[in-house]
């Protein structure tokens, strides 16, 4: 289940990716197979060879890439998640679901 963003997140997010882009979205995310994770952050882009690539400078492989709804994207979980959100600059978009 996810929660925590606005819709104008969203549809910018796949504005993005519909235009080619590599975009980021995080967001609560609640699943009984991640005990312990509480937000994901989706990478995607229509590009699959764009995006492949994208992920390998990650270690990310291209059989992981989630082919749903027409928007392509990596699921970025727990330690993967902040490494990869910081070494692109976008730490903020986990900061701002930080419980205290």
């Amino acid at each position: 289940m996810a929660f925590g963003i606005k819709k104008t997140e969203l549809l910018q997010w796949k504005k993005n990716i519909e235009e080619g882009n590599i975009s980021f979205l995080t967001h609560y995310w609640l699943d009984d197979r991640f005990p312990g994770c509480t937000t994901v952050t989706k990478v995607g882009c229509n590009n699959i060879d764009k995006l492949s690539l994208w992920g390998q400078k990650y270690g990310l492989k291209k059989e992981w890439i989630h082919h749903r709804k027409g928007y392509p994207h990596f699921d970025l979980l727990g330690d993967t998640q902040k490494e990869i959100l910081s070494k692109e600059g976008l730490s903020a978009q986990l900061e701002r679901f930080k419980r205290e």
